[in-house]
């Protein structure tokens, strides 16, 4: 499923990484990498604050989408 459907508070791993290239490589320079440990903490009108490794960072629904967990 998208990171967007996921629960408050609880931590999933980073199946996949859809889209284009550019997309792609901007997540993984964000941290979002196979296997990496992901949790939302917020969200907040059409963004999602979440932790990833030892990060929080906020993202836009749209680059949510493209995140499998």
């Amino acid at each position: 499923m998208p990171l967007f459907m996921a629960n408050l508070g609880e931590e999933y791993l980073v199946k996949k990484i859809a889209g284009l290239e550019e997309t792609k490589r901007h997540l993984e320079n964000l941290g979002f990498i196979c296997g990496a440990q992901v949790c939302v903490i917020a969200v907040m009108n059409k963004s999602l604050i979440v932790q990833i490794k030892d990060s929080r960072v906020a993202i836009s629904r749209e680059l949510a989408e493209k995140i499998m967990i």
